[in-house]
């Protein structure tokens, strides 16, 4: 426990002030949506606030200029779209949430986006001088396309093995004894969303996609069916159950491919970092929209669940997690670029809107360090990361379709893993070997998170509690740890 508060203790120091930011990777939620029971989903008013005060928050600290961590060479009031890298799977509630987020970066220009014409008049740009920053809707991503329509976790991975891992979770003792317990409780509730859900959908089966309704609702709608039964009690367990559900769908410490999604988010955050690093600073911020289950398939993966079980639950909306790439290295600039040595990387959270929940450090894979040098980071996202065809379907047990394609083409023996050693021509290490070409070819198949149920915001609570009610044959509330991940 010592421990623990200690770490909390150092989650809001500020950045060393000989430290110079030379890049980040983000990852991002979307804004408050409508519910997936009632697909299609949108982004509401709401959401879309959300993440614009989102990226607001990381324009005063990274972008402006007078921002709190300067970002080296980043341009502060207009956007140049080759030092941005922004991508979103081709789902509106993610693409929405990354325009309304990227407003809050990049606001308009005004007087800054005047275009003076050969006679003499000037014209400035609709909207006050809106920026249109590209969005790429590449399906290589973490979130598969639609996956704020999908009510099944590993819906859209393509992943057989990951498939097959989280289906297995389904015929659990831990799950089937939930299910058992927890019969009355939904059944209980079921006045509050039989127009939605029928008696025999009202189970532990459907924990997110209930609790998703009814969370929705409790934000929205001045009346509620039956709303005397929704005690905070109720609404507590039923985010517990939600909570406990989806993380035993997202990953499994004993069977890491269920974690599909946290592998390929890793790949491609080493793969962007690292392009920062050999480019020299060049294109130094990336942002990638997605969906829930690849927060928790990459919390699993990192071993974050053994700093606080908090982040065994589903993130808020509007949530974000940042990889900081930073120096000690004086006077940087792209003619004076720091070597790897001299580059470390930090992790930040923030559960719910940054502008609200301001971001948190927190240490990765295990350690105490909550600054961990590019090699050893390199090395650990080694580990787990999947960024190529080849290690994919290997992983995957996909033998079909461009994994045939890869199978034929290939004769290394696709152990599923990236490998952090490769070195390109300055001496930058490539930490995941092949990712850099090899992710434009993953395409439909790693769209990984049509997975779980959405989730709606809701607090990080104990997994123990769940357990030790399955044991006893009824379900408990659960008990909040710590702070919210």
């Amino acid at each position: 426990m010592a421990i623990k508060a200690f770490l909390l203790s150092l989650a809001t120091l500020p950045l060393a002030s000989s430290e110079t930011v030379l890049g980040v990777y983000i990852f991002h939620r979307h804004g408050d949506r409508t519910p997936k029971a009632l697909a299609p989903t949108n982004l509401t008013a709401l959401g879309a606030d959300e993440v614009f005060q989102s990226g607001t928050y990381y324009r005063n600290k990274y972008i402006a200029s007078n921002a709190s961590a300067p970002i080296v060479g980043l341009s502060n009031d207009i956007a140049v779209p080759t030092q941005l890298n922004i991508i979103s799977p081709s789902d509106s509630v993610l693409q929405s949430s990354a325009i309304a987020f990227l407003q809050g970066i990049y606001p308009p220009a005004g007087t800054n986006s005047v275009s003076i014409l050969a006679n003499k008049s000037e014209v400035v740009a609709p909207l006050g001088g809106y920026q249109y920053i590209p969005v790429s809707t590449s399906s290589v991503t973490a979130s598969s396309a639609n996956s704020e329509n999908s009510e099944w976790l590993q819906g859209g991975s393509g992943c057989g093995n990951a498939v097959v891992s989280s289906n297995n979770y389904l015929v659990s003792t831990e799950y089937t004894s939930l299910l058992s317990s927890t019969k009355s409780f939904y059944a209980d509730l079921l006045p509050v969303y039989n127009a939605t859900f029928s008696a025999s959908q009202a189970t532990f089966k459907n924990a997110y996609t209930i609790f998703d309704l009814v969370n929705v609702a409790t934000i929205h709608n001045s009346s509620i069916p039956s709303s005397q039964l929704l005690t905070n009690e109720t609404l507590f367990q039923l985010r517990t159950l939600a909570d406990n559900h989806e993380w035993n769908l997202a990953y499994n410490s004993s069977d890491p491919i269920r974690a599909i999604a946290g592998a390929t988010l890793a790949a491609q955050i080493v793969q962007q970092l690292n392009a920062t690093l050999t480019k020299k600073g060049s294109t130094p911020v990336s942002i990638q929209f997605g969906a829930y289950a690849s927060f928790m398939s990459f919390f699993g993966l990192a071993q974050l669940q053994k700093v606080s079980v908090d982040f065994t639950g589903v993130v808020d909306y509007a949530s974000s997690i940042v990889f900081e790439l930073v120096t000690n290295a004086t006077d940087v600039s792209s003619s004076n670029y720091p070597s790897t040595d001299d580059v470390s990387v930090r992790f930040y959270l923030a559960n719910g809107t940054a502008a609200i929940n301001e971001p948190k450090v927190y240490p990765l894979f295990g350690q105490e360090d909550t600054l961990v040098s590019w090699s050893t980071f390199t090395s650990e996202m080694g580990k787990f990361a999947i960024g190529d065809t080849e290690s994919w379907c290997a992983a995957c047990g996909n033998t079909t379709g461009i994994c045939a394609t890869s199978a034929s083409t290939s004769g290394s023996d696709g152990s599923g893993s990236t490998e952090a050693s490769t070195k390109s021509g300055n001496g930058v290490t490539l930490p995941v070997a092949g990712v850099i070409g090899a992710l434009v070819t993953l395409v439909v198949i790693l769209g990984v998170e049509g997975l779980v149920y959405a989730v709606a915001g809701l607090k990080l609570v104990k997994k123990s509690t769940l357990a030790a009610a399955a044991a006893a044959g009824t379900a408990t509330t659960g008990t909040t740890a710590g702070v919210k991940a």
